[in-house]
């Protein structure tokens, strides 16, 4: 029995870890990302208690039921949420280290999230071209600042992803690229779950008004 505790404890980190947790340093820059979410998290936590004070500040603009796409914002969620999941499949590719399986789920990753930006892109042109822009009203304002942060964080991870892509071609999957596709994903995830509370926050409450 002592023999095989000893055995078991002799085992090199990477056989008994996920590869991205295989060195120590991979570990801590692992934390180090989840203690940047918890920052993030704190930076829209504030814009959307600015949004749930302003919403119903419309001074001379529109209201929020005036200007948001049902059909718009549902096929963002939609289409932000297959992100996640195609994100996921991405890393479990990436654990098995299948290369090509990896490629390809980051790069279906990324059209989903190119139509994302795309859908949120023709919305604001949409609005600006009836008015509805970021100086016109308190809650133009915060909304434009909430729905356009997430929509710069997404753009960030959109060319965070190009460049994975890049590497992964190149050195193929190693420890070290294994831990910027799984903080990616953390990433990709984190904003997904942001969206869902924007979703909840700024389109389904704000719409009644």
């Amino acid at each position: 029995m002592a023999n095989s505790e000893e055995t078991l404890h002799s085992l090199p980190r990477a056989a008994h870890l996920p590869i991205e947790y295989s060195t120590e340093d991979g570990s801590l820059r692992i934390f180090g990302f989840w203690v940047f979410l918890v920052t993030d998290m704190l930076l829209f936590s504030c814009f959307f208690a600015t949004f749930a004070v302003l919403y119903r500040h419309i001074g001379t603009g529109p209201k929020p039921s005036a200007i948001y796409d049902v059909r718009g914002y549902t096929a963002e969620t939609i289409i932000l949420l297959t992100s996640s999941f195609t994100s996921g499949i991405a890393t479990y590719f990436m654990r098995r280290g299948n290369k090509s399986g990896l490629l390809t789920w980051l790069v279906i990753t990324i059209v989903l999230g190119l139509a994302f930006i795309g859908l949120e892109a023709s919305e604001f042109v949409s609005d600006a071209v009836t008015g509805a822009t970021l100086q016109r009203s308190a809650f133009l304002s915060s909304f434009f600042t909430l729905v356009g942060t997430h929509g710069c964080h997404v753009s960030f991870g959109i060319i965070w992803m190009t460049c994975l892509l890049i590497q992964i071609s190149k050195r193929g999957i190693t420890p070290v690229i294994a831990r910027k596709v799984f903080i990616t994903g953390l990433y990709w995830h984190f904003l997904d779950v942001v969206w869902v509370f924007l979703f909840s926050v700024v389109y389904l409450i704000g719409g009644m008004y």
